[in-house]
């Protein structure tokens, strides 16, 4: 259990290296006009703190950063919401009057939003990718070295991807094709496709298909634009001004978790309500040690959800993140269920 003056210093400590990207040092805390403790005290009680692993080191002689776990107990229990300013409210009402002619332009600009108000990197995932599954799906040749795939999912969306046919495309190659892509892929999510496809029908296809790393080629053309369309990135080089993340490697490490699939599948892992934050090695992705994620959930009434998440550093601004995220998220909660009811 912490003391009030631990507690005090701590929060005090998270806050100065936030804005500071700097280890903070007993003697910059005893020199503020909010702290009434010596340096000797400030000195011992910081110590106390880093034995019980709430904060950490970066050099023998310099002063002290959060550890994970100091992060872990600020946002669960120090961390306070903040007011967002008048112009900055002013810019968010008014950006949800304008109309907007489709549901992804409303997804967009909120991300886009997100990741200027905040200077850290945004992404909005489409209501579908947590609740379209594939129903069936087909594939039809047009002509000698074109066709077409459709998907059908358990909502009824149909959607037509027009792909390359190998040469010498056989009429029993589609049929087996088609076979095993519904044998394999009924009611998948269709965010898992690509993933399955890798893992369960390209070792069928390489037993029963002619030519099946071409069809791999053409049905891996076709899958990958059924995610890519329901994912919305903004502020993806906002990392780059990170003072954490000018070290080349841990740049194209970051990048790389960025445009996968594994960090898609990450943020559809999350809680049905509220505001939820993963810190470092809680997100479970390699590459992501030194991030912070920020999600929750938007709405388009009658039960259908999409996912909001903001990436910045694990030196993030909790307080101010966490209001933007649940304020946009309801703004756009809001706009997208006025549009689902408005007639015109």
């Amino acid at each position: 259990m912490l003391t009030e003056r631990q507690l005090f210093l701590l929060q005090l400590l998270v806050n100065d290296y936030i804005v500071s990207a700097e280890p903070v040092g007993s003697r910059s805390i005893a020199k503020r006009d909010d702290v009434h403790f010596s340096p000797a005290t400030i000195r011992n009680e910081l110590a106390d703190l880093e034995e019980m692993g709430f904060l950490e080191k970066t050099h023998l002689s310099s002063g002290r950063v959060p550890s994970e776990k100091g992060y872990r107990f600020y946002v669960d229990h120090l961390l306070s919401p903040v007011r967002l300013s008048e112009s900055e409210m002013g810019n968010i009402r008014q950006t949800y009057r304008k109309q907007f002619s489709e549901k992804e332009d409303l997804i967009r600009i909120t991300a886009k939003l997100l990741s200027e108000f905040t200077s850290y990197t945004s992404i909005m995932l489409g209501p579908e990718l947590l609740e379209m599954k594939l129903k069936h799906i087909q594939l039809v040749k047009l002509t000698e070295n074109q066709g077409v795939l459709i998907f059908v999912t358990d909502t009824g969306h149909v959607e037509n991807r027009v792909v390359a046919f190998p040469d010498e495309f056989a009429a029993e190659d589609i049929e087996k094709i088609v076979n095993i892509l519904n044998d394999k892929l009924i009611n998948v999510p269709l965010y898992d496709l690509q993933n399955r496809l890798q893992d369960e029908v390209k070792a069928a296809l390489r037993e029963n298909v002619r030519n099946y790393k071409q069809v791999m080629t053409l049905l891996t053309s076709g899958f990958k634009k059924n995610e890519s369309d329901r994912v919305f990135y903004s502020g993806k080089s906002n990392m780059l001004t990170q003072p954490e993340f000018q070290d080349v490697n841990k740049i194209i490490s970051f990048f790389n978790v960025l445009e996968g699939k594994d960090l898609v599948r990450e943020l559809l892992n999350i809680p049905p309500s509220g505001v939820h934050i993963r810190i470092g090695k809680e997100i479970k992705l390699s590459g992501f040690e030194d991030c912070s994620i920020i999600t929750t959930n938007y709405s388009l009434g009658e039960g259908h959800v999409g996912t909001v998440a903001v990436i910045g550093p694990k030196r993030m601004a909790y307080p101010r993140v966490v209001t933007l995220i649940d304020v946009l998220s309801r703004s756009l909660s809001q706009s997208l269920t006025d549009k689902e009811h408005d007639p015109h």
